[in-house]
């Protein structure tokens, strides 16, 4: 007997979250902040002990899918491995679940457009988790070239790294998630947030070209490096990203270029420096720091929940995740084949 159809308008909001990774955990304990009353629930896909407490924060937790469903939650995180995604996510999608997919969408556009049309005719709320689009200063560095601050952008360099083993004290680097291409691994989709953040601005580039590979002795089996360059026609703009598991300080920063200025963002500082040519100086903007990273997931859950009572469009939604899984795809192709490869966006079923 199918799930019955989630809802809203129920007396007590119903929600779950798929996988307890560091970003489960992180949207749990926000959830728990947000919705202090709702009913939360897990499902553990990969639990090996199901005897195990609930967690924190929690009050139910599941083993298998139809569990889940039966649970019949008002909207879902979908937060397990990327390669896992398309799958869980078009169930619950079917149910009429509204949906947060953490980025990437997928690891492979493979079956993507099953779960956009799927979403779409349940009219539910896709929305992918690029976290960046919420964060205050890099919404300021929009608003600013959209206000053509420093004119039309000609140029763009935007880059992001830190040394793998860094990024999750207390576990194996090599059993992680971000080291292991059948999880979705690797620096393209594991730092796609530069992607995304630069499609949000531009939209969809033309060609695409990448260079890249596996250049330290870290124990993986996906790239650790890579630089992509983005072509764009209408206006004529050239976007180089750099993205690297490897950088023992921590570096995320990006320069655009325009013919009536500069703007250069540095995202661990939030600082924002910008030369304009009529005012032949350089002006600093120091007002949208965010001492508190969990600031940023906050407001991104609020948006989703909103979206999800009002069965409104997201942010970021789930076509706009498959474009930039599209530009990742063309990168790749760009890299085994030594030429730059076009790239097209999301055309429907």
């Amino acid at each position: 007997m199918p799930a019955a159809r989630s809802s809203l308008a129920g007396a007590c909001e119903k929600y779950l979250i798929v996988s307890l990774g560091s970003i489960g955990r992180r949207h749990l304990a926000n959830l728990r902040k947000l919705c202090p009353d709702a009913r939360i629930g897990v499902l553990r896909l990969h639990a090996t002990d199901t005897g195990a407490a609930v967690p924190t924060g929690a009050d139910h937790q599941f083993f298998s899918l139809s569990e889940a469903l039966a649970f019949a939650p008002s909207a879902a995180i979908v937060a397990g491995p990327a390669s896992t995604h398309v799958d869980v996510a078009t169930a619950l999608a079917a149910a009429g679940i509204a949906l947060l997919v953490e980025k990437p969408i997928a690891h492979t556009s493979a079956g993507l457009a099953s779960l956009l049309a799927t979403s779409s005719q349940a009219n539910i709320p896709l929305m992918v988790g690029y976290n960046l689009r919420f964060l205050p200063s890099l919404v300021e560095c929009k608003k600013l070239l959209d206000a053509g601050a420093i004119g039309r952008v000609r140029g763009v360099r935007a880059e992001v790294g830190q040394y793998l083993p860094d990024w999750r004290p207390g576990t194996r680097y090599q059993e992680n998630v971000s080291a292991r291409r059948e999880l979705g691994g690797g620096a393209l989709l594991e730092l796609s947030h530069e992607i995304d953040y630069l499609y949000w601005m531009f939209g969809m580039p033309s060609r695409v070209s990448a260079r890249g590979g596996r250049y330290s002795e870290l124990e993986i089996d996906v790239e650790d490096m890579v630089e992509l360059c983005l072509e764009y026609e209408d206006p004529a703009r050239l976007v180089n990203i750099h993205l690297d598991f490897l950088q023992r300080s921590p570096a995320r920063s990006c320069k655009f270029i325009g013919d009536q200025g500069t703007l250069v963002w540095n995202g661990i500082t939030d600082k924002i420096d910008v030369y304009s040519v009529a005012e032949g100086a350089w002006r600093h903007i120091d007002s949208h720091a965010q001492a508190d990273r969990n600031g940023m997931y906050l407001a991104e859950l609020r948006h989703f929940l909103d979206c999800a009572r009002r069965r409104e469009p997201a942010l970021c939604d789930g076509v706009q995740g498959y474009d930039v899984l599209a530009i990742v795809e063309a990168a790749r192709a760009s890299m085994a084949h030594g030429a730059a490869v076009a790239v097209h966006g999301y055309a429907g079923t």
